[in-house]
Parts: structure tokens; sequence; C-alpha cells
């Protein structure tokens, strides 16, 4: 498949390596030693117009395809996987998701204001007993006349505890099954609504994760996302989309671990030459570079046709973006943990960047749907139906 970029796709990946170079990697180290999520950043990001990047511009977007929202955060990645990792909760599970299923009168309120970071985006789905299994969430809402009433939690939130707009969750017939789900949009300052434990994570530190409490929070029912019972089908026809968007960060990751990688090969010498010149090393950069290509073009191609099908110029592709996030977050794990190999006794200390990027990595096969799922998804489509 041809996915030679267009000029249009090549400035915004260039306006957006050169943000990451000023803004983001002078703070990067900062972020992940001290767990901070630079607010500041997000007004930055709406100017530079990639908060709303697939939004059209008439709700404030850049009206851009979702191969430029995977080259966003591929760029933002590089630099600092958790700034990417609450970017693709803002852009893509939240933004992304008013743009699709949202009325107008929704995309109005809301967009307009995560679009240029005045607000802070997040989706609410895991719960304690319901990670994989989206379905056997617990989060009730009843109807009293105007308004719905939630109870339950949300657990590992991806910007939980800053979030301002939330696309969440609920069951509002728990007999139905995937049917009695309905998605809302909730605000952080709906009465009702708290921010329960922040919770300290292996990597990604300095993107928020949270656990949310709805304890009787009282949401709008002109706040339900499309109908109710339908949050099941919003939820589902929307994963090929989001598992593309996401699988660039994993490519991001991957390609910052070679670079360090090849940067540490060129300077470090042992036995008096550089460690470079040694033909293992020079093995494990081969397939660092190797599967980081194949990540890249397979979740650049990947974009390409989810985008069209999204459009209604394409087929599904579900399998195909399983296997793109899949292949991708198992490499950018390869990648980083051959990266700290090569930096020996250096690369395990916290502060070396490699050392970041395996934190970071680890996530990317577990967090939206695990690299098991992804698995079972792809097997069980190309099985197909008995019969």
């Amino acid at each position: 498949m041809d996915v030679e970029l267009s000029d249009a796709q090549r400035l915004i990946r260039d306006a957006t390596r050169e943000f990451c170079r000023r803004e983001i990697e002078p703070i990067a180290d900062r972020i992940d030693a001290e767990d901070w999520f630079p607010r500041e950043l997000w007004p930055k990001l709406g100017d530079l117009g990639v908060l709303g990047v697939m939004v059209p511009p008439e709700y404030g977007g850049a009206g851009a395809d979702l191969l430029s929202g995977v080259l966003v955060i591929e760029e933002i990645a590089k630099v600092s996987a958790s700034i990417a990792l609450s970017y693709g909760a803002h852009a893509n599970l939240c933004v992304n998701n008013i743009t699709v299923n949202g009325s107008d009168a929704q995309r109005r309120r809301y967009l307009p204001a995560l679009c240029d970071g005045s607000a802070v985006g997040a989706l609410a789905l895991t719960e304690p007993e319901a990670g994989s299994d989206a379905v056997g969430i617990r989060t009730s809402a009843r109807r009293e006349g105007d308004v719905y009433v939630l109870n339950g939690r949300k657990m590992f939130i991806t910007n939980g505890s800053v979030a301002d707009t939330l696309v969440l969750y609920a069951k509002t017939d728990p007999e139905a099954g995937s049917r009695g789900i309905t998605a809302f949009l909730v605000e952080s300052g709906f009465p009702g609504f708290a921010v329960g434990q922040r919770l300290d994570k292996l990597g990604h530190r300095g993107s928020p994760t949270a656990e949310l409490l709805l304890d009787d929070c009282q949401v709008p029912a002109g706040n339900v996302i499309g109908e109710p019972g339908r949050g099941g089908a919003i939820m589902m026809q929307g994963l090929a989309i989001e598992r593309a968007f996401l699988a660039g960060q994993a490519v991001g990751v991957a390609e910052a671990a070679l670079a360090e990688g090849v940067a540490y090969a060129r300077e470090r010498r042992q036995f008096g030459k550089r460690i470079g010149d040694f033909q293992l090393i020079q093995a494990k950069l081969a397939d660092m570079y190797t599967e980081t290509e194949a990540a890249r073009w397979l979740v650049y191609s990947t974009a390409v046709r989810a985008g069209a099908s999204a459009a209604g110029g394409g087929q599904r592709v579900d399998k195909e973006a399983a296997a793109a996030i899949l292949f991708a977050a198992e490499v950018s794990t390869r990648v980083a943990n051959q990266a700290v190999q090569i930096h020996g006794g250096y690369g395990y200390m916290n502060e070396a960047r490699v050392a970041r990027y395996l934190r970071d990595a680890r996530l990317l096969e577990i967090g939206a749907g695990t690299s098991e799922i992804r698995r079972l998804l792809i097997g069980r489509e190309l099985v197909g139906p008995e019969g």
C-alpha cells in the first residue's frame, strides 16, 4: 500500500517534531522523575493545532486524517511517552469519540475547549473488576427526570485526575449485556464526581492515572452520547481507529530507544575501540532497526486503511488494527530491552533514558487491550464463524 506522506502530513509531522524538541524534550526527564504532568503544555499543543487533529475546523480542529494523528503521537512519544499517552487519551479516546458519536450541540459545547487546550479530556471505561471484559462494567446509571444518576468506580483512568471532560460508560440496563451500556459526557465539576486514589505506575510517569468515584453523580440527560443502550456499539465501532492511532506511540518509543542505542554504540569504548564496531552489537542494532521500520510501515498502512474505512471508503480493518498495535507494542519492548543491554550497567540506572523507554514500552502490551486479547481478536477473525 502506498503510504507516501502528503505535504500536509509532512508539515504536521515536522511542526510537531520541532515543538517537541523545543517544549517537551528539555523537561522529559523531569516529567518522569517527578511524576509531573505539565498542564501548561496543553494550551501550547492547542496552539499547535494537534489536540483536535481529526476534528473538523468548524469545531476548532485541524480537520486532518488518521495518519496525521499517528504521526503526531509518534513524534511526541519519541521525547516523552508520558505526554504521548495523555495526548492519545485526550485526542483520540475522548475528542475523536465526541467528534464521531456526539450530537452537533455536544460537539459545539465541548470540542472547542478540548481543541484549544483549555480543557483536558479522558475516557472512563475500565473498572476494578472489568478490564478486558468491558461489557462487565458495574457502574450504573438511572434516569431521574432530566438527569441520569451514576454510581460506581472507574480504575486506571489516564488523565483521570486532571480531566475536565470525560467520555464515560455506565449501565442503564444491567440485564441487557452490551445493549445495556450507555455512553455519557461527564464533567469533573458535576455533583457526585470525585477523584479517588492517584496511582503510582512503573512507567509513563507524568501521565496521571487515577481512580474515579461516582456517588449519585448527576449527569444531564442531554449528555448521553448517541442513544441510551448504544454505548456498547459506540465502544466497538471505534476500536480500529483507537488501535491504529495508539500504535503510533509504540513506534515512537521504539525509534527513541533505537536512536539511544546507536548513539551509545558510537561513543562507548571497550577493549580499545567503539562497542559499535563489535559484530554482536551491530547485529543487535540491525535487528532493532529492522523491527522498528517494519512496525512503522505496518502502523502507517493500517492508519491509511482504517481512516478510509471510517470515512466509508473501505472495508473494516479490525484484525489489521489489532495486528498493528500488537506488533508495534511488542517491538517497542524488544527494542527498548536491547537498548538497555547495549548500555550495560549504565542502562539499568533510573536516570538512563533507555531505562525509561523500557518501563514505558511495557505498558503498551497491556493498555488499550492486552497482547493476549489482540491475538484472540485476530485469530477469531481469521478462523471465522463455523459454517
